[in-house]
This record gives C-alpha cells, structure tokens and sequence, in this order.
C-alpha cells in the first residue's frame, strides 16, 4: 500500500542543512500495523508527515495505492489526504467550539456528505469508541482518553485506507493509552492499515511489526 524510495528530507536555514531524512527506503503492506520506533530526533515524526502528505520530501518517492504522489498537484494532493487518510495526533487537534459529533462531521461535510448524514456517520464512529453519552460534550468537557477516542471516531468515520497515529498515547496515562491501543488492534483486525509513531515500546510491541529509525535511517 505505501512504497517509500530512497526518501530525504534536509532542512536548509540559508547557511545550515540538516538532514532529518538519509534516503529512507521502506513499504507497508495493506491491512499491516506498524509502529515506527527510534530515539527524540531520529526522524520518527517527519517521516510520517512526508508519508501522509503534510509535508514534501526533499528528493525521493512516495507511492500509495499505485499513486505517485510526488506528481499530485496541490488541490488533487489535499482531496488524496481528505477521502483516504485518517489521522490521529498527540494532541487530539480537536476544534474547542465544537461537540465531540460536530468535530467528526465537519471533515464529512467536507467530503460532500449533508449535516444529517454526516452526524449519523458519526454517531455511530462514537459508538464503537464507546461514548455515545459523550457526543454533545465539548472537548474541555471530556478527559484526555476520552478525546483522543473522539479523534479516533473522527479519524476513521469516513473508512480511510490508512490511518496515521503520531504518539497517539504520548499524552494518556497508562490505562487510557491501553484503551487506544487495543481501538487500533480491533480496527486493524478488521483490516484498518495502521501506520504508528510512539517512542513507547510496550505499545510498539502490539503492533504486527516495528520499524526503527536512528539519525534519519532504517536500522536492522
């Protein structure tokens, strides 16, 4: 599903490069879950970022679902990101003026579905994170675990072929961390691709395979 060839990325200030990605060759096969693992600095979040479209590489290919994407224009870029991916960030990224079913409809809408579709969809994605008595709560109203399940729902509501997770639990206490990890198992046995940063090893463990990387390169 993701072929990943001779990735790099340097960042450059004018007078410095720094070189986060070293030529990152890699896949992920469709219905895998894998967690990328290395040490604060080993290139562990931008590799996901160039890997799920948020940000471009600086030499290197990236193909999804036979899709070189480095040849998407920037409007057919963003509509790739919004049907086929799902996201899920440390900092649950949820709009604080919204309800928990407001902020999973609104990328729905987005998608073309109407208001009335849109929260069914999302009904019942909060349904399967187990908060359906949470729908009309508003993020400051829900505990951390809690919101990073309504980041789930609203990750996956829309059945994306991937889902990436950037130290999902990096924020959760222990048994709230468990809680997501065990939603990625159940959706990844139903087939969710599932693609993984965490610095955290016993839940990198749980994946079906880890990936690490130090100074920018895949280590055996």
């Amino acid at each position: 599903m993701i072929e990943i060839k001779n990735l790099k990325k340097i960042y450059s200030d004018g007078k410095i490069e720094t070189h986060v990605l070293r030529g990152i060759t890699m896949s992920i096969k469709k219905g895998e879950f894998v967690a990328i693992m290395g040490k604060s600095g080993a290139g562990k979040s931008t590799l996901l970022y160039q890997m799920s479209l948020l940000d471009h590489p600086t030499s290197g290919s990236i193909v999804i679902s036979g899709v070189d994407t480095e040849r998407l224009d920037t409007n057919a870029r963003s509509m790739f990101r919004l049907k086929k991916f799902g996201y899920v960030f440390q900092d649950y990224a949820l709009l604080p003026e919204l309800t928990a079913i407001e902020n999973i409809s609104l990328p729905l809408m987005m998608l073309g579905h109407s208001l009335k579709n849109a929260k069914e969809i999302s009904r019942e994605s909060i349904k399967q994170m187990g908060l359906s008595n949470r729908e009309n709560s508003l993020p400051g109203e829900l505990s951390g675990g809690e919101q990073q399940r309504i980041s789930v729902a609203r990750a996956i509501a829309h059945n994306p072929e991937i889902l990436f997770a950037d130290e999902p639990t990096a924020s959760l206490d222990t048994h709230a961390s468990q809680v997501v990890i065990d939603i990625f198992r159940e959706l990844n046995k139903k087939g969710q691709t599932i693609v993984m940063i965490t610095h955290e090893l016993e839940y990198g463990k749980q994946a079906d395979r880890i990936i690490t990387l130090s100074d920018g390169e895949v280590v055996p």
